[in-house]
């Protein structure tokens, strides 16, 4: 075997030789045998072999040596295109010069054919067609020709130029035999394909899929063509095959029609793997995509994945971020995340491509801020759906929530209108109806609107599921009887509260039996007033709370009036000497106990002591009076008159002045200094002419004046004064005739009786009296303003005895019913200087306050609050208003430290329109101090906290657009001012809005020419 071998070498050896020696004698006798066996190597297409031969006899100077013309030309030819062939970059502008300067025209095309090759080859396919261009195929290859139109083909495909690209390829794909017919069906089928050609581009498919290079491409083209055709089935098994063969070059494209053909089957979970690979496996996927992949995630309820995917589709305006949102929210809701689900809610409400999903949404985005708390979203949210949705069948639903939400914002006035306009109710509305007719009495009752307010706890106490409320209305019912001089009605429902007492602010166990005690205590049962009020206090400190000292002050007066003076000594004698508020009046009743045990020189040494000792109590008057009474019992009339002269002279004793004046006159009848006791007599009828003093001093001036007989001007002076000597029997029997038929409750009979007396007599001696009767039956059956004219008559001529109780009664009816806020403050005030029971007073004062509130009298009103303040039972309202009142006046004398304590005490009474208001005027003081980051927070608070307060809330956007502007943060406070002007309901916040909006554009803009320049 070895020999073999050898022998095998040894001949071929010997074979080379002779070849080689044959080829040296062969060169050595022809002179173009060089460029003949270059062109050989040639022929046989060894381009690298031939080439350095060629670029030898090109470098030797073809041009000088002996060949002919014809092989020079060759040779520099074959040297060039052997240089393109083996790409050497040198020989381009060789082969340009050639095509440029030779004149053989078939040289030319061929060399232009190969520059095409290599531009080709370069993918220079700009210049291939350049020169392709410029061959001819007659001087080509039948190879070259099918070459060349495939190239030229190609490149025109890759310039994307397919109209000049497929007449080329569709040549080509005509014959089987040619080398690029596969590669042609292939090319032919993508533009076919791109041109939507379907059945055209399938064949050409269906041919180039025989070349196996193909096969991990076509199967997505044509699952492609049969899914744009309608055959889906086709599609999805022609594209489920091929990835399952792997291998494929649109592996992840194949997957996402897969996956999207198994999603428009609503088959989600075939669907689900497919496109979860496909979107795992792209680093960026159309929105389409991800929400369908979200979409089988949710309907896997795999909420992470789902709540993942549909939160990065939201923003735009369309109806996959619309539905996007939807299912988001829902997911959410799924996950129990209500926050999230709320704000995914909002977006979708805030999208108008489906009208029945915003719908839904904005229901659900008003439900959600209601469960989790944010009311004032809620509030709007609902009110908005409500008028935006009249028939929607969650309209219902969203009526009792809101009323849910008026409640919780403690809008119970709005709260009970919207319950009123309810059609059908359910169970859990009307379990809310006795609450809200609770908030909206409270309201009332610190509106002072008591009959409004007794008018609810009616309807409350008859409502069913009122049992939480039934203990509270009791309670109210109580202090309304109480207030409107009903007391049996009054203890009965103090009896009933506390029997079953609950305690909720002002309603609690003290409060209650403190009123019952002076229920009791006006029904002169003392006794009963005297336990209930030991109930609260037996004995007390100096610290002890106001409603003790008070309460244990009465039960002292209960012992004084059962005559018990003992003890009743002994109590005021404690109050005396803890100094308490009210030991001035302690102080009284010892002077008043001294003289019931006849102990008269005692009884005014203290009397004269407490002026000593409490110059400025309201008391004062009283003791000098007393004072008075008790010289004047003893017939010590010269005494008496100076006490009496200190209670006229006395400004807050005006509603003494009538007796005083009857008094004084009588010291001097009996003192026979007739003209002083005249004068005195005189200015009480001039001055009281419808007092009753004024009538008992008749008798004693026509003494006088007949005494010094002077009985014609008795009778001047008796008409002067509107003072008949004798009064007309007619005016007499026409009021009597009216009397008797109120009297028999004939109030038809009554009415028509007083107008006629009225009619005849307007000045008569019983005009008073008919007026005050006619007006209190108008006002039983609640004709307010009809009874206007006629309390107003009687208030107009106070002093007299129906003049307190008239003088509010028109004080009401104008604040109330009329709204007429001068003539109400009018009779407040004139309430005020008049009342004698002490909680008239106090609604004088309450109401006077509300006047001047409204008329914006800080400084007027800042006394009165003052005053308010100091007294004892005063409602939270009335002590929030009146704080109130005190802080604005300090704000507008620029003490922003004490208006700011005062605001604070407003808002640690409670929430309300008040608190909201205290707590914007805090940030307003705050930015004045130019405190920004406080003034800020402040801000926040009411928006946070007082939601349901519109003008408040609005009022503080202004004020943060303010408090940015000042601190030029330009971007914040244009954001702030822009929000305003888009969602303010009240026209003239939104107007000042507009103007910081323009200004802060202005300077903004006036900021940017700066650093540009």
């Amino acid at each position: 075997m070895k020999k073999l071998i050898y022998s095998f070498f040894l001949v071929a050896g010997c074979m080379t030789t002779l070849q080689l020696q044959a080829q040296l004698t062969q060169n050595h006798l022809d002179p173009d045998a060089e460029f003949k066996n270059a062109k050989d190597l040639y022929q046989k297409e060894q381009y690298s072999l031939a080439y350095p031969v060629f670029k030898k006899l090109y470098s030797n100077g073809i041009n000088q040596s002996n060949m002919p013309d014809l092989v020079k030309l060759e040779s520099k030819y074959y040297y060039i295109v052997c240089g393109l062939e083996v790409n050497d970059e040198a020989t381009v502008e060789r082969a340009q010069d050639f095509i440029e300067l030779e004149n053989n025209t078939a040289r030319v095309q061929m060399m232009s054919y190969h520059l095409g090759e290599y531009y080709f080859r370069k993918k220079d396919f700009g210049n291939a067609q350049k020169y392709y261009a410029l061959a001819n195929i007659a001087n080509l290859s039948n190879r070259e020709i099918a070459d060349m139109k495939f190239h030229q083909a190609y490149g025109y495909f890759v310039m994307q130029q397919f109209d000049k690209a497929k007449p080329l390829f569709n040549s080509i794909r005509q014959i089987p035999k040619d080398p690029n017919y596969l590669d042609a069906n292939y090319y032919y089928g993508f533009i076919s394909f791109t041109e939507k050609n379907y059945p055209q581009a399938l064949e050409s498919f269906e041919v180039a899929e025989k070349n196996t290079e193909y096969q991990g491409v076509i199967p997505f083209y044509k699952a492609e063509i049969y899914y744009f055709k309608g055959d889906r089935e086709k599609a999805l098994e022609t594209g489920e095959a091929a990835v399952n063969r792997s291998g494929q070059f649109y592996d992840l494209q194949l997957r996402q029609l897969v996956g999207h053909i198994y999603f428009e089957k609503r088959e989600f979970a075939k669907a689900l793997p497919y496109l979860e690979r496909f979107v795992e496996g792209k680093e960026k996927v159309r929105r389409e995509d991800l929400y369908e992949l979200s979409f089988c995630y949710y309907e896997a309820k795999n909420w992470p994945k789902a709540i993942d995917g549909f939160k990065q589709l939201g923003g735009a305006q369309d109806s996959l971020a619309q539905n996007s949102m939807y299912l988001l929210a829902d997911a959410y809701l799924k996950t129990r995340d209500k926050a999230n689900a709320r704000t995914a809610f909002q977006f979708c409400a805030a999208n108008n491509s489906n009208a029945v999903q915003k719908e839904v949404s904005a229901f659900n985005y008003a439900k959600l801020s209601y469960e989790l708390g944010y009311m004032d979203a809620a509030s709007k949210g609902f009110q908005s759906f409500i008028a935006a949705y009249p028939k929607s069948t969650y309209l219902q639903e969203s009526k009792e929530l809101l009323v849910n939400t008026l409640a919780n914002t403690s809008n119970y006035k709005d709260a009970l209108r919207l319950y009123e306009t309810l059609g059908t109710k359910s169970d859990n509305v009307v379990k809310l109806y006795p609450r809200l007719l609770y908030g909206a009495s409270v309201e009332l009752i610190n509106d002072q609107d008591m009959a409004r307010a007794d008018s609810l706890l009616t309807r409350l106490m008859q409502a069913p599921y009122n049992t939480a409320q039934l203990p509270l209305a009791n309670f109210w019912k109580g202090e309304i009887a109480y207030r409107n001089g009903q007391t049996d009605e009054s203890i009965n429902y103090f009896l009933s509260y506390l029997k079953l007492p609950l305690t909720n602010g002002e309603v609690n166990i003290n409060n209650a039996r403190y009123s019952l005690a002076y229920g009791y205590f006006k029904n002169e049962n003392y006794p009963l007033a005297k336990e209930y009020f030991e109930q609260i206090a037996k004995n007390i400190t100096a610290s002890s709370p106001p409603i003790e000292q008070d309460a244990y002050l009465r039960s002292a007066d209960c012992y004084f009036m059962q005559k018990d003076f003992r003890q009743a000594l002994k109590m005021y004698e404690n109050v005396s000497s803890l100094r308490l508020p009210s030991a001035d009046y302690a102080l009284y009743q010892r002077g008043v106990i001294a003289g019931a045990m006849n102990k008269n020189q005692e009884k005014i040494s203290l009397l004269q002591s407490l002026e000593k000792q409490f110059p400025s109590s309201s008391l004062v008057p009283d003791a000098n009076l007393e004072i008075a009474n008790t010289y004047l019992a003893d017939e010590n009339f010269q005494a008496a008159i100076v006490p009496l002269q200190k209670v006229i002279g006395n400004k807050n004793a005006a509603a003494m002045a009538p007796q005083t004046y009857l008094k004084l006159g009588v010291a001097y009848f009996n003192l026979d200094k007739n003209e002083e006791s005249l004068n005195n007599f005189k200015k009480l009828v001039a001055t009281y002419p419808n007092s009753p003093e004024s009538d008992d001093a008749i008798e004693y001036i026509r003494n006088i004046f007949i005494e010094n007989q002077r009985p014609g001007e008795f009778i001047s002076f008796m008409k002067q004064n509107g003072k008949p000597i004798s009064v007309s029997e007619e005016d007499s029997l026409t009021f009597r005739s009216s009397m008797l038929r109120y009297e028999a409750k004939d109030i038809a009979g009554a009415k028509t009786g007083f107008a006629a007396y009225l009619s005849k007599f307007p000045e008569g001696r019983y005009a008073i009296e008919a007026n005050y009767l006619t007006a209190e039956m108008l006002i039983g059956n609640k004709s307010n303003n009809d009874a206007l004219p006629y309390y107003k008559a009687v208030a107009d001529r106070a002093p007299n005895k129906y003049a307190e109780r008239s003088t509010l009664q028109v004080a009401r009816i104008y604040y109330f019913d009329l709204k007429d806020y001068p003539n109400a403050q009018k009779y407040f005030e004139q309430l005020k200087s008049i009342a004698t029971l002490q909680e008239n007073r106090l609604e004088a004062m309450r109401g006077l306050l509300r006047c001047q509130f409204k008329a914006q009298q800080w400084k007027e009103a800042a006394a009165n609050a003052q005053d308010l303040l100091q007294e004892k039972g005063i409602a939270t309202d009335d002590r929030m208003m009146a704080s109130l009142v005190v802080a604005k006046n300090h704000q507008l004398n620029n003490e922003g430290e004490q208006a700011v304590a005062a605001y604070k005490q407003v808002i640690a009474a409670g929430k309300s329109e008040y608190a909201a208001e205290s707590q914007y005027h805090i940030a307003e003081i705050l930015l004045q101090q130019t405190k920004y980051t406080d003034a800020e927070k402040a801000a926040f608070e009411v928006i946070k906290k007082f939601g349901s307060y519109d003008l408040w809330v609005t009022k503080s956007y202004v004020l943060l657009g303010d408090i940015y502007m000042q601190q030029k943060d330009y971007f914040n406070a244009e954001a702030t001012y822009k929000s305003i002007v888009e969602n303010a309901t009240i026209a003239e916040l939104k107007e000042e809005a507009q103007r910081k909006l323009d200004k802060v554009v202005e300077e903004k803009n006036k900021t940017n020419k700066v650093e540009q320049q």
